[in-house]
C-alpha cells in the first residue's frame, strides 16, 4: 500500500491549487513536498506588496537561476528569480493578474489533441478561481466567490492619469478590463492583493486546507528523483539539507516545480533525451526528447523618464521614510506599502501583421529596477515594455546527476528576425506614448535609453545591453499529441508513463499574452478535475474582441 495517494512536488502556484482540490475528498491522502521555506505570517518581505524587490535575489526566497551567456545579449547571463518558498513565485512576484488573450487559448486548441483547451473550455476555470471585486456580478467573463480575491489598481495618481490620457493621444484605446471582453487597450490592472496584503497561491489555496487531516505539507525538502517500477512512477526520493535520503511511495506523483525545476527533475529521474541522459550516467526510464525543449519567456526593458514635478513615489524609497511606510502598513495595511505600484498598463499591436496585441506595457510612477536600484536623481516614471510572442526557443538541460546543481538555461533571446523587428517596434510605440502632450507638465527628459539611442541598430544594441527577463519561463514540458510534446492534454500524464503527471507552467504549449500566474492557476484548476476524474466544467462560449483589418468592423458584437 502506498504511503499517500498523491505526492505533489512543489508547493508553489499550481501545487497549492492541487493540494486544496485533491485533498477536498477526505479519502485522498495528499503530501506536498516543497524545497523552500514556509511563508511565515510575520514575514514582511512576502506579505507587504511594496516589499516585492526584497525577496528577489535573496537566497532565502529565490532559487537564483542564471542563464548561460546569451549570444544576442552581449553574452550576458540573465538572472532568473524563481520563488523558493511556499506559494512559489506567487510569493515573490509582482502580483499582476492577467489571463492572457482569448486567442492565446484558441492557438493552444489548434494543436493536435488540444481541442479541450480553447477559451470556451478554459473560461469556466478562470471564473471558478476568481473573486473579482471590480467586475459586475453579471459579467460573463469574470468570476465571483473564488479563492483568488482580485483588487483592481486605483491608478489615480497624476502620473497614471497622464499615462491613460497619453495612450489615447497616441491613438490607442482604453478598455474596461484587460481580462474581460477586450484585452487590447489600456486600463487599471487586477492584482493579487487583498486588504493591503499579498494574496499568494499559498494564502488563497494551501493554508485554508492545511487543517485537513489528509493533507501534509513538508518544507525545506529537496526531491532528488522520481522512483519507478518499470514505466510506472511509484514515489519520490528526497532529502532535507544534508540529512539522510527519504523515500515516500505514492499512487500518483504530480510535478509542480515550474518550467525549470520540473524538466530538471524529469531528467534526473531518467525521463528525457536518452543519449544525453546516458552520457551523464543516468539510467533511462523513458526516451522523451521534448523534455526541457521549447523554453519560452518574455524579455523586457524599462523606458524611464525624469519627472519635473514631485508626484512619483520615489521619496518612499529613501531609508528615512521606510519606518513610516512599514508602520502604516503594519498598523492598517494602508499607505505606499499596501500596493505593488503596478496599478495599470495595457496591450497593443505593434504592427498590422498580428491578429491581436503583441506588446505589453506596465506603467510605474517611479524610475526603478526589479532589484530596487534607481537612476541618479529624484522623481521619475517608466514603462516596462516587451514583445509577447517571440519565436525564439530555448532549453533546460541538467549538467550532471546532482539535483543541487542548477541546470543549464538557454533562452536564445533576440535570436530571430521577427524578435528583433518587434523589439524596435516596441520601443518606438513606447516613445510615441511618453512623448504625448499629456506628459508635458511632468517630462524631465528620457533617462533610459536616452536621446542618443535613435536608429534601429542603436535600439537593438541598447536592448542587448539592458533587457531583463519579465520572469515568465514556460513551455518546457508542453502539452500535446506529437513527438514535440511531453504531457497528454487530456490527463496531464507524461507520455508513455503511468502514475506521473505534470501540472505547472512547463505544460503550457505557448506562453500567453501577459504575466503567466493567472494561466498557471487556471491550468491547475482544470487539471484537478482531470486528475480526479470529475466531470469537466461545461464550456462557456462567449464573444470576445477580435481585431478586424481596416475597412471592416473592428468590433463584432
Amino acid at each position: 500500500m502506498s504511503d499517500v495517494d498523491f505526492v505533489i512536488v512543489g508547493g508553489g502556484s499550481a501545487g497549492s491549487v492541487l493540494a486544496n482540490r485533491l485533498s477536498a475528498d477526505p479519502a485522498n491522502r495528499v503530501l506536498v513536498l516543497e524545497a523552500g521555506r514556509p511563508d511565515y505570517p510575520w514575514d514582511v518581505y512576502i506579505h507587504m506588496p511594496a516589499a516585492l524587490t526584497f525577496p528577489i535575489g535573496n537566497r532565502f526566497y529565490d532559487w537564483g537561476y542564471s542563464s548561460e551567456p546569451e549570444p544576442h545579449l552581449r553574452d550576458r547571463r540573465i538572472y532568473h528569480a524563481r520563488g523558493k518558498v511556499l506559494g512559489g513565485s506567487s510569493s515573490i512576484n509582482g502580483m499582476i493578474f492577467q489571463r492572457g488573450n482569448p486567442l492565446d487559448y484558441e492557438r493552444w486548441a489548434a494543436d493536435p489533441g488540444m481541442g479541450a483547451w480553447d477559451y470556451a473550455h478554459c473560461l469556466p476555470y478562470f471564473r471558478r478561481m476568481e473573486d473579482c471585486l471590480a467586475a459586475d456580478p453579471d459579467d460573463s467573463f469574470r468570476g465571483h466567490g473564488g479563492p483568488l480575491v482580485l483588487e483592481r489598481g486605483p491608478a489615480t495618481s497624476p502620473l497614471f492619469q497622464a499615462f491613460f490620457e497619453a495612450v489615447q493621444q497616441a491613438g490607442y484605446p482604453l478598455t474596461d478590463d484587460v481580462n474581460g471582453y477586450r484585452q487590447e487597450g489600456f486600463a487599471p490592472f487586477d492584482r493579487n492583493i487583498h486588504r493591503g496584503r499579498r494574496l499568494s497561491a499559498a494564502r488563497a489555496y494551501l493554508h485554508p486546507a492545511m487543517g485537513r487531516p489528509n493533507l501534509e505539507v513538508r518544507t525545506r525538502v529537496l526531491v532528488s528523483r522520481v522512483l519507478f517500477d518499470g514505466d510506472r512512477a511509484v514515489g519520490v526520493e528526497y532529502r532535507r539539507g544534508s540529512g539522510p535520503v527519504h523515500r515516500v511511495s505514492a499512487g500518483e506523483v504530480i510535478l509542480c516545480g515550474g518550467a525549470i525545476n520540473t524538466p530538471q527533475l524529469l531528467q534526473l529521474s531518467g525521463v528525457g533525451r536518452a543519449e544525453e541522459l546516458t552520457a551523464l550516467g543516468i539510467d533511462v526510464v523513458a526516451d522523451l526528447p521534448a523534455v526541457g525543449e521549447n523554453l519560452q519567456d518574455h524579455l523586457e526593458v524599462y523606458v524611464q523618464h525624469a519627472s519635473t514635478q514631485p508626484v512619483s513615489v520615489q521619496p518612499y524609497l529613501k531609508w528615512r521614510r521606510r519606518p513610516e511606510v512599514g508602520l502604516k502598513w503594519l498598523l492598517g495595511r494602508t499607505g505606499p506599502g499596501a500596493t505593488n505600484h503596478f496599478e495599470g498598463g495595457g496591450f497593443v499591436r505593434g504592427n498590422d501583421d498580428v491578429a491581436y496585441p503583441n506588446l505589453m506595457f506596465h506603467f510605474l510612477p517611479i524610475a526603478v529596477r526589479y532589484d530596487g536600484s534607481a537612476p541618479a536623481g529624484g522623481h521619475g516614471y517608466q514603462v516596462h515594455i516587451g514583445p509577447m510572442y517571440s519565436d525564439a526557443r530555448g532549453t533546460v538541460k541538467i549538467r550532471n546527476a546532482d539535483p543541487r546543481v542548477h541546470p543549464e538555461l538557454r533562452f536564445n533571446y533576440l535570436s530571430t528576425a521577427k524578435d528583433r523587428r518587434e523589439w524596435v517596434e516596441a520601443v518606438r510605440v513606447t516613445r510615441s506614448i511618453l512623448s504625448q502632450p499629456a506628459f508635458a507638465p511632468f517630462d524631465g527628459g528620457e533617462l533610459s535609453p536616452g536621446a542618443a539611442v535613435e536608429t534601429d541598430e542603436q535600439i537593438l544594441d541598447w536592448v542587448s545591453r539592458d533587457a531583463e527577463t519579465a520572469l515568465h519561463p514556460s513551455c518546457t514540458c508542453r502539452m500535446g499529441a506529437g513527438e514535440d510534446s511531453v504531457v497528454d492534454p487530456g490527463s496531464m500524464r507524461v507520455h508513455g508513463l503511468t502514475g506521473l503527471r505534470v501540472v505547472d507552467a512547463s505544460a503550457m504549449p505557448y506562453v500567453t499574452n501577459g504575466n503567466i500566474y493567472a494561466p498557471v492557476m487556471m491550468l491547475a484548476e482544470k487539471s484537478a478535475d482531470l486528475i480526479l476524474g470529475a466531470t469537466p466544467a461545461p464550456p462557456l462560449p462567449v464573444e470576445f474582441y477580435r481585431h478586424q483589418p481596416l475597412g471592416r468592423a473592428a468590433d463584432a458584437r
